[in-house]
């Protein structure tokens, strides 16, 4: 009996210990994510503040930019996975994690490059391809070849992040992104307005702000993991200009899919935005509204996922599989329970949210806010679903895991989600309901297949590697 109830004690005080472990890497993962939102919030404000044809002209160069840069992300996603597994089984961690790490970063160049050559084309695809207005795609070409160096100092920014929260020291780079924000806004406003004595550079300025942010933010973060005694150890920057091709080609075999996976993700919704315009501005705007909502709460889960990806990552590596099982577990029931609150504001205070965006209480705002308070159900309906497939696909990242996860999310989101919605929407009558309605059945979808894929995953008992796998990984 006493030894019973010692194993009990001794597994929520294990338990217990994963949820303080988890909370302390998550929430400032989460702020940061927050940071970011924050500073790309600030452009389309003071764009609206230039007049309606900049923030379109903006919203064109953005999105098209934002396309490349997410795939970026998730690409060098690989990082805190492969580092994280690199700590966990401590053999040769560190050399193995400079490894790591330096191919990130060269992954961040190899991607970045070509990447510049179609963005300097911008007029001539939004043009061409996209068929947009000429004279706004110029505006926005001027804008893009502002804002596109950006894309390699931010990328940089995003390895050295994902080093430090595998580390399980986030805190650094959200020091970085909060002092950024402030500098990001009065970069704006000094450059884009002409304030104190500085030229009116308009959409050019913002361009140009975003590249020095960009550029201080990784400066900043490179500074840091050069000098901080827990960094430096590591010595990430050193021997930078030596291939090592089969650690590369690990890289990109693992971030790859991550990427594809995250790009099938937003894709999705910004194929909705498109869909929405088709039926009409009202459904347009308060599709814009309940958007906003959701990817404001989908932050949290976001950052319990890139923290799952660190604690499973680490448990993996270590070959334990209980930790694997509880470190997954706990950043699963913590995502899903913060969105299960948020889908319940969501359908019990619709128009105190919608409020925020618009008066309510004006008569010619009354079909928007009727149709917001619509979708925000449909929103709540899939808030849930959102949480567990972001905190499941960081879990199984932690197990590098990401081709499987890869074809649901294809699958899930443009095999079923938006032919359905489309479907419902346009063939059934649904309009709106019917696109949010699409949303919502791939997400959940995703979600299923996610936490069933971890599951199967735990119960086969694929945890870390070998040390004899470890050795020949290292001699390679």
């Amino acid at each position: 009996m006493p030894d019973t109830m010692a194993k009990s004690m001794g597994a929520r005080s294990a338990w217990a210990r994963e949820v303080r472990a988890t909370l302390s890497l998550a929430w400032p993962i989460i702020l940061t994510n927050l940071a970011q939102t924050g500073m790309t919030a600030t452009d389309v404000v003071l764009m609206g503040w230039l007049g309606p044809r900049y923030l379109a002209a903006g919203a064109l160069a953005s999105n098209l930019y934002f396309a490349f840069l997410i795939f970026g992300i998730g690409l060098l996603g690989a990082t805190s996975a492969m580092v994280a597994r690199e700590i966990g089984r401590r053999f040769n961690s560190v050399r193995d994690v400079r490894r790591t790490v330096r191919q990130g970063l060269w992954s961040a160049i190899a991607i970045t490059l070509p990447v510049w050559v179609v963005l300097w084309n911008a007029e001539t695809i939004l043009v061409d391809v996209l068929g947009q207005d000429p004279a706004l795609a110029q505006q926005s070409a001027a804008y893009m070849r502002a804002l596109q160096w950006s894309m390699l100092p931010f990328l940089g920014y995003i390895v050295l992040r994902s080093f430090v929260a595998a580390l399980e020291r986030p805190v650094w780079a959200l020091l970085v992104g909060a002092v950024t924000i402030v500098v990001n806004a009065l970069a704006d406003w000094v450059l884009m307005f002409g304030a104190l004595g500085f030229p009116r550079l308009e959409l050019v300025g913002a361009g140009l702000a975003t590249t020095l942010c960009s550029t201080l933010m990784f400066l900043g973060l490179a500074l840091i993991v050069s000098v901080d005694r827990r960094f430096r150890r590591y010595h990430v920057f050193g021997r930078f200009w030596r291939p090592d091709w089969p650690r590369f080609r690990a890289f990109w075999r693992l971030g790859l899919p991550i990427g594809a996976t995250i790009l099938f993700e937003v894709s999705i919704f910004n194929a909705a935005v498109f869909l929405m315009g088709l039926i009409g501005p009202a459904s347009l705007a308060a599709h814009s509204i309940a958007i906003q909502l959701a990817s404001l709460a989908f932050m949290v889960p976001m950052g319990f996922g890139q923290a799952a990806t660190v604690r499973v990552g680490r448990a993996f590596g270590a070959g334990d599989r209980q930790a694997i099982a509880r470190s997954g577990w706990t950043a699963y029931a913590l995502g899903v329970g913060f969105m299960t609150m948020t889908a319940i504001v969501m359908v019990g205070a619709p128009e105190l949210l919608i409020s925020a965006f618009l008066d309510i209480g004006d008569p010619g705002n009354a079909e928007v806010v009727a149709l917001a308070a619509t979708f925000l159900a449909y929103a709540a309906l899939f808030q849930v679903a959102d949480g567990a497939q972001a905190v499941g696909s960081g879990m199984l990242r932690g197990l590098h895991d990401t081709r499987v996860p890869m074809l649901f999310a294809l699958f899930g989101y443009w095999g079923v989600g938006l032919p359905f919605g489309a479907l419902l929407g346009f063939r059934f009558g649904l309009e709106g309901v019917g696109i949010w309605i699409g949303l919502a059945s791939a997400l959940i979808l995703v979600a299923i297949l996610m936490t069933g894929r971890w599951i199967a995953r735990e119960r086969l008992g694929l945890v870390g590697a070998s040390a004899a796998e470890a050795r020949r990984e290292a001699r390679a």
